[in-house]
């Protein structure tokens, strides 16, 4: 499948929603119980691109959004300023060809030429493998598991904590 990546644009947010909002409907990836609508999204875009922080979409050869990828504040005050949080969702007809991969991997080696120091991977449930999994061939180190911190779909949730030094 032919892949290329660029960076998001404001054009982009509807596909971006839609991806997004699948996997928060069928998913525990992310703990949000409703999808974000599209103006939540956009802005959501807007904040991460006035914080100088990438913003990657994959396309395919048509240009349709396949997948996409960012990085966010870990934390909102000033120290944690050199630490980023990456979120990666792939369109549910596009996963197991390396699209979350080739995502995950432009994004860190923009965050490292940005000059941030640490990225987080906050990946929520411990039955997610492909995500784990991701993160760990991309040189994630596993740091720790919050317990149970989350509820979705009648189930108890964990948070799998990986980090990366850039």
């Amino acid at each position: 499948m032919y892949v290329s990546l660029r960076p998001a644009t404001l054009d982009d947010a509807a596909a971006i929603q839609a991806i997004y909002a699948h996997h928060v409907k069928t998913g525990t990836g992310t703990f949000e119980i409703e999808p974000p609508s599209l103006s939540e999204m956009t802005a959501r875009m807007v904040k991460i691109a006035a914080r100088g922080s990438p913003w990657l979409v994959a396309c395919d050869g048509t240009g349709h959004v396949l997948g996409y990828a960012y990085a966010g504040p870990f934390r909102e005050r000033p120290a944690y300023d050199c630490t980023v949080e990456d979120s990666v969702y792939v369109a549910q007809n596009a996963m197991g060809h390396g699209i979350g991969r080739a995502l995950l991997s432009e994004l860190i080696q923009q965050c490292t030429a940005k000059g941030y120091s640490q990225m987080l991977a906050v990946i929520g449930d411990s039955d997610n493998h492909a995500s784990i999994s991701l993160h760990r061939a991309m040189g994630f180190a596993h740091v720790g598991v919050l317990r149970h911190v989350g509820q979705k779909f009648g189930r108890e949730l964990d948070v799998v904590i990986l980090q990366k030094s850039l």
